[in-house]
């Protein structure tokens, strides 16, 4: 997705018709339009839209415990509510904020371009709504593509995460402001746990596995202990004949 903040008037019909189409509570939304004192411009205020930056180098989808938070074969972010437990780990781990629990299904929810929602070749509702035009969704490695195309002429602006590389996809065009609102990406603890246990069970399976092989290394070269009584029988019998 590419975004013009210039063309954004804060109608903010593009969170409405997110929240309808994607039956997200009250009070809970998948986007956002950002608001920042600016006195350059007439209406003292500028403006960002955004949403979940689908970042090519995702920190939730590491945080998730289940593997329910994955990249999708596309390049988008995706949640799996089925695998999903409602931990919080990835809402946490995520710099922008794009995340929240949902109220509804206690899951985790977030952009995921209105796939679960849409029709085939339907367009995100925010971008349907949009009057500016100021969203343009499609397939950027098609050259043909409106969303191509822009990104062709126009200045590419990202907001990148601190201290993280999350190489985020969605791409605002020739500026945007704010770029600093990202937080310091950090591991949940939850998460920190779960790489101690890792650890933990790596080296306990691996002692494991080499006494399993000391084991067999035995009885496949050194003879039995009833190897041994066969072989003291066989001599008796054949000092006592």
């Amino acid at each position: 997705m590419a975004i013009d903040s210039g063309r954004c008037i804060n109608c903010k019909a593009c969170i409405v018709a997110c929240q309808q189409r994607n039956k997200v509570p009250g009070g809970q939304s998948r986007n956002w339009v950002r608001e920042l004192d600016d006195e350059s411009r007439k209406s003292g205020v500028s403006v960002q839209p955004g949403a979940c930056m689908h970042c090519d180098h995702p920190v939730c989808v590491h945080a998730c415990p289940t593997g329910a938070t994955y990249k999708g074969p596309d390049g988008a972010v995706e949640v799996d509510k089925e695998r999903c437990i409602g931990c919080g780990s990835c809402i946490a781990a995520c710099p922008y904020g794009a995340r929240f629990k949902n109220d509804a299904t206690g899951t985790a929810d977030k952009c995921d371009y209105c796939r679960e929602h849409s029709a085939p070749g339907q367009l995100p509702a925010c971008v349907s709504v949009c009057t500016t035009h100021c969203r343009v969704f499609g397939d950027a490695d098609d050259p043909n593509s409106e969303v191509a195309k822009l990104l062709a002429s126009r200045k590419k602006v990202y907001v990148a995460a601190k201290d993280c590389d999350t190489r985020p996809t969605l791409t605002y065009l020739d500026a945007t402001a704010p770029t600093d609102w990202p937080k310091a990406v950090d591991s949940p603890t939850p998460i920190k746990l779960m790489e101690y246990a890792s650890t933990g069970v790596k080296w306990t399976a691996g002692a494991a596995l080499a006494g399993v092989i000391g084991v067999f290394f035995k009885q496949l070269v050194l003879p039995s202990d009833r190897e041994h009584g066969h072989a003291d029988e066989h001599q008796d019998k054949g000092g006592n004949a």
